[in-house]
């Protein structure tokens, strides 16, 4: 059920028949009438304990918990009203080593998100690299691209967030191979 509520507050709210609002939230109510028209027997109860069970955050409720949003993650524009903040002084990223050639060339990029995750630490990255295949460590200069211009955005789920990441602000001589 994660990976649908996933599928619907981050990518494609259409896919059930509904929209979210300026700042990705949709009522609890929508979201489990929207999927039950198309055949997903999500119920509040069923939402309610993802939310709770969600080791990484993904989702969040409204206060008086009518509504829910996904904290991050999107590849649709919502305004998830996030303040930008000076980061510390270096935050990791955690790819494949198939995908190192590109980064060197082209920075980390968002692709088909809205921006580049980043973690305050080595092994939420390097969970993040290994869902992509053997996982590589990257080492990302942060303070030195705030004072540099860059903005950074901490999630209410810990994760950080910004635009992209050049290739200068990478530390390619210090990449760390983790075993998974």
């Amino acid at each position: 059920m994660s990976k649908f509520m996933s599928l619907v507050l981050r990518h494609d709210p259409g896919v059930i028949g509904r929209s979210l609002d300026g700042g990705g939230w949709m009522s609890i109510e929508n979201l489990v009438a929207g999927s039950a028209a198309v055949g997903v027997g999500l119920t509040r109860e069923t939402v309610l304990a993802v939310v709770e069970n969600d080791e990484k955050g993904r989702y969040a409720l409204s206060e008086d918990g009518l509504r829910i949003k996904a904290t991050y993650g999107h590849s649709i524009e919502v305004d998830l009203g996030l303040e930008a903040i000076k980061p510390p002084e270096v935050l990791f990223h955690g790819t494949a080593v198939t995908s190192l050639h590109s980064i060197k060339q082209a920075g980390i990029t968002r692709k088909r998100r809205c921006y580049v995750h980043l973690s305050a630490d080595r092994a939420t990255a390097t969970t993040v690299g290994g869902r992509h295949g053997r996982p590589v460590i990257l080492i990302v200069r942060a303070s030195r691209m705030y004072r540099a211009g860059f903005r950074f955005y901490h999630s209410e789920s810990g994760i950080w967030l910004t635009e992209r990441v050049p290739p200068e602000y990478i530390d390619f001589a210090c990449l760390e191979f983790p075993q998974v």
